[in-house]
């Protein structure tokens, strides 16, 4: 098994609702916490959704374990920020037999 190099700092995020005044509500985005990650492209393609054009790449993210049910853990629907990249969690499981660390399936889409 490759080496894990915990060297991005990440901020993990929540989707949230919140009314919006008219009955209604809007979704925001609020901060759980940081991890520290590894960051590793898997694969890109480009798509055009209406009328724009659209690059989405796929990334594995490894950060240290957290016991489930922990809000420090990652679920999917959360995602990553670094910096002003966004990355959404597809999907999270264990790395390695002894829960050290978290693998988690993200997709970063970027408007061409």
């Amino acid at each position: 098994m490759a080496r894990v190099h915990l060297n991005r700092l990440l901020t993990l995020e929540s989707p949230r609702r919140v009314a919006d005044g008219a009955g209604g509500y809007a979704e925001t985005w609020q901060e759980i916490g940081q991890l520290w990650g590894d960051i590793s492209a898997r694969t890109g393609r480009e798509a055009v959704i209406g009328e724009t054009p659209r690059s989405t790449t796929g990334y594995r993210i490894t950060v240290r374990a957290a016991p489930h049910g922990a809000p420090s853990r990652p679920r999917p629907h959360q995602r990553f920020r670094d910096g002003a990249r966004l990355y959404r969690i597809e999907a999270v499981t264990d790395r390695d037999p002894h829960a050290r660390f978290l693998t988690c399936y993200c997709e970063e889409e970027v408007a061409v």
